[in-house]
């Protein structure tokens, strides 16, 4: 009897042991996603803006290049 509880004993402890490290880890994975979000959001911003500011440069060459027939002139 004594044996049979050492051994569950053993046994708790060592599920206890790994929950411990289940949260451990579960908690450092979660900052890891969130860190991933932060950077994803800014990195979404930047290509946002550098689309529009393409954008707007690829109309200023559009426009300077365009030239007005002779009748406009």
């Amino acid at each position: 009897m004594v044996r049979h509880m050492a051994v569950e004993e053993k046994r708790l402890v060592k599920i206890e042991s790994v929950l411990a490290h289940m949260e451990q880890l579960t908690e450092s994975l979660n900052e890891t996603v969130i860190e991933q979000d932060k950077t994803i959001r800014r990195l979404s911003q930047q290509v946002e803006q550098l689309t529009e500011n393409l954008a707007d440069t690829d109309m200023k060459t559009i426009k300077e290049n365009v030239t007005k027939p002779p009748h406009y002139q």
